[in-house]
């Protein structure tokens, strides 16, 4: 008798990757974490942009909102002398891209992005969320006879707002779409720096440049030799930005590149390494303080009922929204599908394609990025780039209400997700499902299951007991 044959779709089924599939403990760990502090900072971004708002447009306070906005301060001699808005923009955004340095390193040396196939669908993903809307922006303005300069505009995705959503909104997001929100805006935060270094960079100071560079060529050499003490690194840190604000390049630029410089691999006997360690502390100052900030005197633009029409007619605030809305949900949606496609690999089982297309319209909350782009894309025209502001705050605010309205109509399901995976029966500290394949676990399980069932064949003597009793004459 021949031996039984394989059928070509269960070796294709084991063979074929998950996408979007389960995270390992570890990853799931480190994500749950990182993104519990985001969405206490995207709270305080939502409220910080309200409050901005509410101070621009109330007419006994917009004159305030902008003597405080163009109030400045700073050692001229070193070219900072610079406004409050100025600061927030160019000085607490570096500390964003700071934190966003280190996530990037994190992910490329510990987390999914080290293996490639893991990455391609996130960085595909990603470059395809970024590429579309883009593309929905110049056809925009192309037709419309409008500006190409702000085509970059459309292409962030916040993920400090997009968690405040979900807060606000009550979904229980399974934890593999919520890392690869993550992940997409991670991805995103670097070409958006590339963006920022490429496209709005002019008229070089090749000396305050290069002393930049010295500046992070001694801070590269003083983590490598071990030295350690924030008094070395922090004025050292305060020097490259301010050789790096003077240079002409984007002073943001110089946080990433000293986020990415650090170590993020652990070595034998740490817990953490100094890149998760610098991470924890700084990361409730960016999200917490920094970014906040940041939407306070960036978020500040005057709203009507023609400002926001004009949102809808010009060329380019209309090329905005529809990058935002339309733009980020067709290009993400797209380079998932297309990377699973022709990947052979298929969703996870727990998972649909509505899922992630869901997740691709939450993708669309471009608000601080997409700010600071606008503010470089049409410096000479403050008019304009109020309009733009006000277009990124509408698209932002379309995408999440069609977010909200997607994710909650399969929130039932994601709530049973959700469950699974908190489920911890044998009260372990280990979610049961990353215990399936350890014996230790079904043997507190039985010791579980069999204390359970000699109490209820104890309650069933008792209860068989007591009805005896009760059929005794009286």
């Amino acid at each position: 008798m021949s031996a039984p044959t394989k059928k070509p779709s269960d070796e294709t089924a084991k063979s074929s990757p998950k996408a979007l599939g389960r995270l390992s403990l570890p990853e799931r760990t480190f994500v749950a974490d990182a993104l519990r502090t985001e969405t206490v900072g995207g709270v305080l971004l939502l409220v910080a942009a309200v409050a901005a708002l509410v101070w621009a447009n109330v007419p006994a306070l917009h004159h305030s909102y902008e003597t405080v906005s163009d109030f400045h301060l700073g050692p001229g001699a070193l070219g900072l002398n610079l406004s409050i808005e100025h600061w927030a923009a160019d000085g607490l955004l570096a500390v964003f891209f700071f934190v966003a340095g280190i996530e990037l390193k994190r992910e490329l040396v510990a987390g999914d992005l080290r293996d490639p196939r893991a990455a391609v669908l996130p960085v595909v993903a990603a470059l395809c969320g970024m590429a579309v809307p883009a593309l929905v922006y110049t056809l925009v303005n192309t037709v419309g006879d409008g500006s190409l300069g702000g085509w970059a505009v459309p292409t962030a995705t916040d993920i400090a707002f997009a968690l405040a959503v979900l807060a606000v909104i009550g979904t229980s997001l399974p934890s593999a779409l919520r890392a690869f929100l993550l992940t997409l805006a991670v991805v995103d935060d670097l070409f958006a720096i590339l963006i920022i270094a490429v496209f709005f960079t002019s008229d070089l100071n090749f000396a305050a440049l290069g002393g930049a560079f010295l500046g992070l060529a001694v801070f590269w050499l003083l983590l490598r030799k071990g030295v350690r003490g924030w008094y070395v690194y922090v004025p050292l840190a305060l020097v490259i930005w301010g050789l790096m604000y003077n240079s002409g390049v984007h002073a943001t630029i110089a946080g990433v590149a000293m986020g990415l410089m650090l170590r993020c691999h652990r070595t034998d006997g740490e817990e953490h390494s100094p890149g998760e360690h610098i991470e924890h502390l700084v990361r409730p100052l960016s999200a917490g303080l920094a970014v906040p900030l940041f939407a306070l005197f960036s978020a500040g633009v005057m709203v009507s009922g023609g400002a926001l029409g004009d949102v809808f007619t010009q060329p380019e605030t209309l090329g905005v929204v529809l990058g935002l809305v339309v733009g980020k949900a067709l290009g993400i949606f797209g380079g998932t599908w297309l990377t699973a496609r022709f990947t052979r690999a298929s969703l996870s089982d727990e998972l649909a394609w509505p899922d992630v297309f869901a997740v691709a319209t939450l993708a669309g909350i471009g608000f601080t990025v997409s700010l600071l782009i606008g503010e470089l894309a049409f410096t000479d025209d403050p008019v304009l780039t109020d309009e733009v502001k006000a277009a990124v705050l509408c698209g932002s605010l379309i995408a999440a209400l069609l977010a909200t309205v997607l994710l909650k109509i399969r929130n039932a399901k994601y709530r049973a997700l959700w469950e699974d995976e908190e489920r911890d029966d044998d009260e372990s500290g280990v979610p049961d499902i990353y215990e399936q394949d350890d014996p230790a676990y079904h043997l507190r399980m039985a010791e579980i299951h069999e204390r359970k069932a000699a109490e209820h064949r104890r309650r069933a003597e008792v209860a068989g007991g007591a009805g005896d009793d009760d059929e005794r004459p009286a």
